[in-house]
């Protein structure tokens, strides 16, 4: 008896004393995509996919009690892969939510969208719900359609790339920067100096380069009918309402998404289709306007952190300023 008195009680010090750090992640791993029918009958599927908030080929990796978001073009792509193995899939339309982003994920998920059409051979149609500017018009330019709900904001074509001069306000505290440096010009962009007048000019040849690939990704949409002088007028990076979107020749249609699926469906020459969308399970989607998960509550408290994420970075931006 004394024997276990004594185990219990060296026990009970060991656990008084003793330190433990745990490193417990409390969110369960990320799971593949499970189809939801969110209205409607029959064998043929509308897919409904989102593009919602900043677009990114950065995603965030999960830990304690927050969860693991994969990037827009990792989504986008994974949805397409689902879609592409699924032949009651007749047809796509994207609901589109967006600022923009970098200009490299707007790419990417344009590309992986047309090749996607072109070996599923189904129509893909855009639906501009609130915001489509910059990399949201650029991606909605494959569709084969663009519409826009009356109360939507759109267009702001162009690029941007933001930099901050610190040199002021370090040489206040009396911080100075030493860069030893292979060339004159691998430092372009530093925070701690002036930008030379040659490497603005490099800089903006950039910019003006990637401002032609976006005016010839919109001149080659399907249903364009601007011509490239038209467009450059248009394309000085300021944004359109709807109405003016449709005037302008930037979008088809101004109507509300369940009028997108229903033109689908009568293009498509069926009476009856299911709308389906993909989801984590974990978060359930009742109707065509339930939010995408990353703009569920705990998406809504990131984008703000993306969005500073992506401003702070150096990187070329398809990217309306709001």
């Amino acid at each position: 008896m004394r024997c276990a008195l004594r185990l219990a009680a060296v026990l009970s010090l060991f656990l008084l004393t003793a330190c433990a750090y745990v490193n417990a992640n409390l969110t369960p791993p990320l799971r593949p995509l499970e189809e939801t029918v969110l209205e409607g009958e029959g064998r043929p599927k509308i897919l409904l996919l989102d593009v919602t908030g900043i677009i990114s080929e950065v995603g965030r990796e999960g830990g304690g009690l927050s969860a693991a978001r994969p990037s827009t073009v990792a989504r986008v792509k994974e949805t397409l892969r689902k879609a592409e193995k699924d032949d009651d899939v007749v047809g796509v339309v994207l609901r589109i939510n967006s600022p923009g982003g970098t200009v490299t994920a707007s790419d990417v998920i344009y590309h992986e969208l047309m090749r996607f059409r072109e070996r599923k051979k189904v129509p893909v149609h855009a639906c501009i719900t609130g915001i489509g500017a910059s990399g949201g018009y650029y991606i909605a330019t494959v569709a084969d359609r663009i519409a826009a709900h009356p109360t939507a904001v759109t267009g702001s074509i162009g690029v941007m790339l933001r930099s901050f001069n610190l040199e002021g306000l370090m040489g206040k505290v009396g911080v100075t920067e030493k860069a030893i440096k292979s060339g004159d010009k691998k430092d372009i962009l530093s925070p701690f100096r002036e930008m030379t007048p040659e490497e603005r000019q490099i800089l903006q040849g950039i910019i003006d380069r990637l401002q032609g690939r976006f005016l010839e990704t919109v001149l080659a949409r399907p249903g364009n009918r601007l011509g490239r002088a038209e467009l450059e007028k248009l394309a000085d990076g300021r944004v359109f309402t709807a109405d003016e979107a449709l005037q302008a020749g930037l979008i088809d249609r101004v109507e509300y998404l369940d009028d997108v699926i229903a033109g689908m469906k009568k293009g498509l020459g069926i009476e009856a289709a299911r709308v389906v969308s993909y989801y984590r399970p974990g978060h359930w989607r009742g109707t065509i306007y339930s939010g995408e998960a990353a703009a569920s509550a705990a998406g809504l408290a990131s984008l703000g952190g993306d969005l500073l994420e992506t401003l702070s970075a150096t990187e070329f931006l398809y990217l309306w300023k709001w």
